[in-house]
């Protein structure tokens, strides 16, 4: 093992750098790279038809529901303000994410989608009392909306 001391004793003794001593094998990824872009461009996704079920679990859909005001239990809106009933409500976002919620055509740059994913680069995945969490199907829904520009429909 390589600690600090010994490779910076050994860039100054012998002129070598750390990286001829570090092993680059880090094993597979966790997770696969994020893709600014539609995986099916010649299916629309709509707020109101595919993500607002989303949003509220109904229908079957695998969701808590707990960013809907009206929800029984709306930890996630009381918690962070963020609404995810309307559409203008989403785009607003919450008291931390703001104008980052969505930002229209890069789902990567979105706090919507890096909350849902498997590894949000801050805080805990959503939903919060997940597993389960939100299927694959559903994050490219997801994704997919952002990356056709986000729209109202």
């Amino acid at each position: 093992m390589t600690g600090r001391l010994p490779c910076g004793f050994l860039i100054l003794a012998s002129g070598l750098g750390c990286l001829d001593l570090v092993d680059p094998k880090v094993g597979a990824p966790l997770t696969a790279r994020c893709a600014n872009q539609d995986s099916n461009p010649d299916t629309d996704v709509s707020f109101s038809r595919d993500l607002q079920l989303l949003f509220r679990g109904e229908a079957g859909a695998v969701g808590c529901g707990c960013h809907i005001p009206t929800n029984q239990d709306p930890i996630g809106f009381q918690e962070s303000g963020l609404d995810l009933s309307t559409y203008s409500s989403a785009l607003a976002g919450g008291v931390n994410s703001l104008g980052s919620i969505i930002v229209a055509g890069m789902p990567c740059e979105s706090v919507l989608w890096q909350k849902a994913s498997p590894s949000p680069p801050f805080g805990s995945r959503m939903p919060f009392d997940g597993p389960p969490f939100l299927p694959e199907a559903s994050l490219q829904l997801i994704a997919d909306w952002i990356a056709e520009g986000a729209r109202d429909n």
